[in-house]
């Protein structure tokens, strides 16, 4: 893999800079599987995701979760994928649709980019990935943030509101943390 180096396209951002790096098969958390869309206007609705919000979505596939905070909640944005060709898909939409003022997509393991900035945090990765990742959020976040969990919860943590959702035939759990809360 070549070094990446991005630089913040938009104040809230933070600065985050890769030298030389491998993936680990472990960093890998979940599938791709892409979320249908009500689903992600549930999330970040129940996100209570506003104009301003800095939103990161870790695993962020194609997209459409740092899109839609952007043009539906007027949210800046940053997707966080692993997967190369994602990114650079991601990247190409956010691009056509005019969104790099306030969307950006960092091509990176999720275990190595700072969350600092957030006020709320989007995933949809496996229980035992959200396992792993909780030391990784409860470092960078700080309280008050929220964090949505599409159909996996996050073990050792108590959910603010847990939502059932149905969607073309099957029913769907969306789950709402907050820093400073989930005990």
């Amino acid at each position: 893999m070549r070094a990446v180096s991005i630089a913040p396209l938009f104040v809230l951002a933070p600065l985050v800079a890769f030298a030389q790096q491998q993936f680990s098969p472990a960093e890998n958390l979940a599938p791709y599987i892409p979320t249908p869309q009500t689903i992600v206007e549930r999330m970040l609705e129940l996100g209570r995701v506003k104009p301003g919000d800095v939103v990161y979505d870790l695993g962020s596939g194609d997209g459409r979760i740092v899109i839609t905070a952007a043009r539906e909640f007027g949210a800046r944005a940053v997707g966080v994928e692993i997967r190369p060709d994602l990114c650079r898909k991601a990247t190409e939409r956010i691009q056509a649709l005019g969104l790099e003022d306030r969307v950006r997509m960092i091509h990176a393991s999720v275990f190595h980019v700072d969350l600092s900035t957030a006020d709320v945090v989007t995933m949809y990765l496996l229980t035992s990935s959200n396992e792993r990742l909780k030391p990784t959020l409860e470092k960078y976040l700080k309280p008050g943030v929220r964090v949505v969990s599409n159909e996996f919860p996050i073990r050792g943590w108590k959910p603010v509101e847990m939502v059932l959702l149905k969607t073309g035939g099957s029913e769907h759990k969306i789950y709402l943390y907050e820093i400073g809360k989930t005990k």
